[in-house]
C-alpha cells in the first residue's frame, strides 16, 4: 500500500518546525529516521496531513559523552552513531551493549535514538535503557524547553505526555554514582523481529557496594517497566547472590507480559528472570577479577 496525500515540510530551524506544527495541529507528524513512522503510514495505521522533516535542523546530531560521565544524545543521532562510537562502550556500557541489537543494520543506519523513545513502543530498546539509567527527555515546544523523565514519558502504547507541537531535541543520561556497569539483554526469534523479553541493567560500584542501580524491562507489558523496587534492593551492598536471586525474583514479578506466538506468559517472566540474573552475575563476576 502507499501513504495518503500529505503536505512535506522541511524546516531549518527547531522554532520553525515548532511553527509548523502548531498551526497543523494534531495530524501533523515528525520524521526524523522515518523507520517506524513510514511503514505505519504505508499501512495507512497513520495518515498525517502534514509531514516535518527535522533533518535539516543543525545541531541535533551530537553525541557528547562528557566529563562528568552524562551522555547526551540528540534527536538526530542514528542507532548506528551509537554502535560505531569508540568510547560509549566505557563511558555507558548499557548504552554499548544494547546498540548493535536495535533491529537490524538498515533499521539503524536511519532510526534514531531519540524517535525511538518518542514512538512509545513497548518493545522500543531504548527506552528500557534509559529507565535503567534514570534518564530523561528534553522536548521543546512553544514555551520553550522541559525536562522529562523518561519514565514519565509513556502513558500507554504508542502514546507519551509529548503535546503535538513539541518536539524531542535531546536526551540525556545522568552521570553515574560510581564505575558504571551493566548490559542489555534481549531475546528475538530472528534478528529484526520484535522483543519476545528484553532486560537493561544499569549498576553505579563504589569499590564492592552498589551505589546507585536500575532494570529497565520492555516487551513485558504495554510499557516499558521500571522495576524499582528490585532496583533499590541491591543499592547499599555488594552484588551477593542472595541479593541478585532477590533483584531477579522482583523484576520477574512486575512483569505482566500475554501469551502470543512468541512464547508464553509463563516463558516471558522466566526470561526475564533469567536476563536479570545472568546481567548481575557478570557485573558481579567483574568486580571479583577487579578485586
Amino acid at each position: 500500500m502507499y501513504p495518503g496525500r500529505f503536505q512535506y515540510e522541511a524546516p531549518k530551524t527547531i522554532a520553525e518546525a515548532i511553527a509548523i506544527l502548531t498551526e497543523a495541529g494534531p495530524d501533523a507528524k515528525l520524521l526524523a529516521g522515518g523507520q517506524s513512522l513510514i511503514p505505519m503510514m504505508k499501512l495507512r495505521f497513520a495518515g498525517p496531513t502534514v509531514l516535518v522533516d527535522i533533518n535539516s535542523i543543525e545541531g541535533l546530531d551530537h553525541l557528547d559523552l562528557a566529563a562528568d560521565g552524562s551522555t547526551r544524545v540528540g534527536a538526530l543521532v542514528r542507532h548506528a552513531d551509537l554502535e560505531r562510537s569508540s568510547g560509549l562502550g566505557a563511558h555507558n556500557p548499557v548504552m554499548a551493549a544494547a546498540a548493535p541489537l536495535v533491529a537490524d543494520p538498515s533499521v539503524r543506519n536511519r532510526g534514531t535514538f531519540v524517535g525511538s523513545l518518542c514512538h512509545a513502543d513497548p518493545q522500543g530498546d531504548w527506552a528500557a535503557v534509559m529507565v535503567a539509567l534514570g534518564g530523561s527527555l528534553i522536548a521543546q515546544g512553544p514555551d520553550g524547553r522541559r525536562t522529562i523523565p523518561v519514565d514519565d514519558l509513556v502513558t500507554g502504547p504508542f502514546q507519551t505526555v509529548l503535546a503535538h507541537n513539541e518536539l524531542g531535541v535531546e536526551a540525556v543520561a545522568p552521570a553515574p554514582k560510581g564505575t558504571p556497569m551493566g548490559g542489555y539483554l534481549k531475546l528475538e526469534r530472528r534478528v529484526g523481529d520484535f522483543a519476545t523479553a528484553s532486560v537493561a541493567v544499569s549498576v553505579d560500584m563504589q569499590g564492592g557496594t552498589v551505589a546507585r542501580a536500575g532494570i529497565g524491562l520492555a516487551a513485558v507489558a504495554s510499557r516499558t517497566l521500571n522495576a524499582t523496587e528490585a532496583a533499590d534492593a541491591l543499592v547499599g551492598g555488594p552484588l551477593t547472590p542472595d541479593r541478585i536471586q532477590a533483584a531477579a525474583d522482583a523484576a520477574a514479578g512486575i512483569a505482566e507480559p500475554k501469551s502470543d506466538h512468541r512464547g508464553s506468559a509463563e516463558y516471558k517472566r522466566h526470561i526475564v528472570h533469567t536476563f536479570v540474573t545472568r546481567l548481575l552475575n557478570r557485573v558481579a563476576s567483574s568486580m571479583e577479577k577487579v578485586a
